[in-house]
């Protein structure tokens, strides 16, 4: 009689362990790479600075002309100046801008 029950407890608990899996699974692969990925865009948009070439999340080009809490303004082309959030800025885009080698004029 008490082997019934023994097995019986066993098996409730072998049956969780793939749920227990798969939430592991799910934290690992989602939940902290993206908490990660945060982390950095928050620690970039804090540490932007005048003179740094960005991109935003429409796709605007420009270089940081004055950094404020919450909003910076871009040079788009040549005096045209806008005003946007910090949050809109790409993280993505705007290092692969500024990781682009220089192109040198070839004569």
């Amino acid at each position: 009689m008490h082997t019934v029950l023994l097995q019986a407890g066993g098996s409730d608990f072998t049956s969780f362990l793939p749920i227990i899996g798969m939430i592991a699974i799910f934290y690992f692969f989602f939940i902290r790479p993206q908490q990660r990925k945060q982390k950095e865009t928050k620690r970039y948009l804090q540490e932007v600075k005048k003179g740094d070439m960005v991109v935003t999340v429409g796709g605007i080009h420009g270089k940081i002309m004055e950094v404020s809490d919450t909003t910076v303004l871009v040079d788009v082309d040549r005096g045209t100046k806008l005003l946007v959030e910090k949050a809109s800025i790409s993280l993505e885009a705007s290092k692969r801008l500024n990781d682009k080698p220089e192109k040198k004029d070839k004569k």
